[in-house]
C-alpha cells in the first residue's frame, strides 16, 4: 500500500486540474486503507498546484528506473 509522504505518479489526465498522466505528486492523506488518497501536486518552485482525491488505480509508485521530466504549466 502507498503510505502517506510517499511520492506517486498519475496514471490519468485530470485537464480541468491542469494535470496530466506522469505528473508526480505527494500523499498527504490515505482514505480506507488505499481505497483512495488526497494527493498533492505542486511546481518545482514549491506552488501548489492541485489537492486532489483520487481513486487508487489513477496513481501509481515511483519506479526505481524512472527520471522525472519538467514540463511548463498550463492554466486549467
Amino acid at each position: 500500500m502507498i503510505e502517506e509522504l510517499e511520492s506517486v505518479v498519475l496514471t490519468v489526465n485530470m485537464p480541468e486540474r491542469g494535470l496530466q498522466a506522469g505528473d508526480i505528486g505527494i500523499v498527504v492523506l490515505v482514505h480506507e486503507e488505499g481505497k483512495g488518497y488526497t494527493v498533492e501536486f505542486m511546481t518545482l518552485s514549491g506552488d501548489t498546484v492541485a489537492v486532489i482525491t483520487v481513486f487508487a488505480e489513477q496513481i501509481r509508485p515511483i519506479r526505481a528506473n524512472e527520471i522525472a521530466h519538467a514540463r511548463e504549466l498550463v492554466a486549467a
